[in-house]
């Protein structure tokens, strides 16, 4: 008699989701994949996104790199704006070669596009909805949904995000494990005013930047802002009117194209405002519950390299319950002391990026393009020894080997 296939819902449908579900189904898992945003809003959503090394490897091992390839941003200049007009170039790709030999980057929601169309006809998926409870039982997990009849699994795999409700449900309160990092993120689509293309112009001043990069093919950008703060506001996740506040009071007074930027954030319907911290936690296996990505280890949203770690901990995960069949308590341990080494190395990196991104003061505003042209002109060895000397997501992803399995 042959053994029912162990049957996994995976919560979340962006990056780390959809990896797990397409490796999870490869090694003969039933697999579920539960997501709170309706579909469209999956294509759509999100910035510019880097996968490095090993994200790099797991997107052509599921078959979807020439994809992403095709699907990238096309960003080869980053112009740094004077005060006084003019700006000063570096290449991305110089600058890239000295953190990692793989790399592309891709707007997340493109990313999450294409790992939806590769596993859609293997994994059902549920969007517009979302997990209610979580029950232990002796012979699996019980679970209700918003929309959903109550189903039944033996793995609940939480992939969504640094708000994850799975963590919530299984773990206990978001306040336990997130730590603020001092800064915060915004972004919006808007028009391509300036006609950007394979250029993404970046304003700083003092404790906060404001970009602008073209989103290729489709005559539209993204803009973005990144400032510090040293105290958290208390503003709730669902009170997009007081984030647009938040936001003007930070870059009302600032000129370049912050006005332009700050108008089209009024308009937006897609506007995205968070933290930037990181989730920190110690165990991130519960019983039959396992946090993949930014739920279980965000190294800090658009500083930390958050993708590429969730990428590849999605491929992991996958890979360790493979291995270990129906013994899935095996499987998850052996997921979680792979990545432990990963994990804990990236929490270093969110701020690191921040210091580079966001200079404290008017003399590291100036220097910054400066230095990082320079650096772009070094021999590559020079470049990769002194990134070495940095905590970057290559860096961190370093510390783990990964195999290609072939079910």
């Amino acid at each position: 008699m042959s053994r029912q296939p162990l049957r996994v819902l995976v919560s979340g449908a962006s990056v780390a989701g959809p990896t797990a579900a397409y490796w999870l189904a490869r090694n003969g898992f039933e697999v579920t994949v539960v997501e709170r945003m309706p579909l469209a809003r999956v294509r759509t959503g999100g910035h510019a996104v880097d996968l490095f090394g090993p994200a790099v490897d797991v997107a052509e091992w599921t078959g979807v790199l020439p994809a992403v390839m095709d699907a990238r941003t096309r960003t080869e200049i980053v112009s740094f704006q004077r005060h006084h007009g003019g700006g000063i170039d570096v290449e991305m790709r110089r600058l890239v070669a000295g953190i990692s030999g793989r790399h592309v980057e891709i707007m997340r929601g493109e990313l999450a596009t294409i790992l939806y169309e590769a596993t859609r006809t293997d994994a059902q998926y549920l969007f517009d909805d979302s997990i209610q409870t979580i029950e232990q039982e002796p012979d699996g997990l019980a679970v209700t949904f918003e929309s959903a009849p109550a189903d039944r699994f033996d793995v609940v795999v939480g992939a969504d995000g640094l708000h994850s409700a799975v963590r919530g449900l299984a773990f206990g309160p978001e306040d336990r494990f997130r730590r603020f990092l001092g800064g915060y993120l915004a972004g919006c689509a808007l028009p391509n005013h300036l006609g950007l293309e394979g250029r993404m112009v970046v304003w700083n001043a003092p404790g906060r930047l404001a970009a602008i990069y073209p989103v290729h093919g489709t005559g539209s950008a993204r803009g973005g802002f990144l400032f510090r703060l040293r105290e958290e506001v208390a503003i709730d996740h669902r009170d997009v009117a007081a984030q647009k506040r938040a936001v003007h009071q930070i870059y009302d007074q600032d000129g370049w194209q912050v006005p332009r930027l700050l108008a089209a954030m009024d308009a937006a319907d897609d506007f995205y405002f968070d933290s930037i911290s990181q989730i920190v936690m110690d165990e991130w296996v519960k019983d039959r519950v396992a946090l993949v990505g930014d739920a279980g280890y965000s190294p800090g949203p658009a500083v930390g390299g958050g993708t590429s770690i969730a990428m590849v901990g999605a491929y992991v995960l996958a890979q360790e319950l493979g291995r270990t069949g129906g013994d899935y308590p095996a499987g998850l341990r052996r997921y979680q002391e792979r990545m432990r080494e990963l994990v804990t190395r990236s929490r270093g990196v969110g701020s690191s990026t921040m210091a580079t991104l966001i200079p404290r003061t008017a003399l590291q505003v100036r220097l910054l393009p400066e230095v990082l042209r320079l650096v772009t002109r070094m021999p590559s060895r020079v470049q990769q020894r002194l990134f070495q000397l940095q905590a970057t997501p290559a860096r961190a992803l370093g510390s783990i080997q990964l195999t290609q399995d072939l079910p």
